[in-house]
């Protein structure tokens, strides 16, 4: 019996928000994640972690200019892939200098 194995999908991403992946983006990029069935894993140089567990996002540290690989593993990883590389590359880790600038700290 043959057994195929899963599609996998698999991009880097270089976080650009001069925070890094603080708290909120983070919960960004998890409920985005949440919403897929497949499994989802975002690495750096030394940690591979669970993409839809807020814990182990902000356990990479990813300050500005940190490379991420992100993979996906499953029946939607395709689609997975592209959401989550819209959501840095267009929305989430393009944030205004303004946008964090009154002084309060999220």
């Amino acid at each position: 019996m043959l057994v195929l194995a899963e599609p996998v999908y698999e991009i880097e991403i270089e976080i650009r928000n001069a925070d890094g992946l603080h708290m909120r983006p983070a919960m960004q990029f998890v409920d985005l994640a949440s919403t897929f069935a497949c499994d989802i894993k975002v690495s750096n140089d030394d940690t591979c972690v669970d993409g839809k567990s807020i814990m182990q996002m902000t356990m990479l540290a990813a300050t500005h200019g940190t490379k991420l690989k992100v993979k996906a593993r499953g029946s939607d990883a395709q689609e997975a892939i592209k959401a989550l590389q819209e959501l840095v590359e267009e929305k989430l880790f393009n944030e205004s200098a303004t946008a964090g600038s009154s002084g309060q700290n999220g």
